[in-house]
């Protein structure tokens, strides 16, 4: 299984989700808590300039936000992706 991580901080309700979508999934993941300037500095760098939360990286493809992965959720494709 690819690692996963999550770029989020504690208060956002779309980290909330992508959370709770990985855990009803049974897929582990690291959350990186960019109220920390310097990791968010380091997760818009890694996120092409993107500054919302969550931005998910499941390995090295960035899969965007929360709506994106739920996205690929309903297409099929986030399991093929988690593989």
């Amino acid at each position: 299984m690819s690692k996963v991580q999550i770029y989020a901080t504690d208060w956002c309700p779309y980290c909330s989700a992508a959370k709770a979508l990985l855990e009803d999934k049974g897929v582990p993941y690291e959350v990186i808590d960019v109220t920390d300037p310097e990791l968010r500095m380091a997760m818009v760098e890694r996120a092409h300039g993107r500054r919302t939360v969550p931005q998910i990286f499941v390995g090295d493809t960035h899969v965007g936000g929360y709506d994106e992965m739920a996205a690929l959720e309903r297409r099929g494709l986030l399991d093929p992706l988690l593989a």
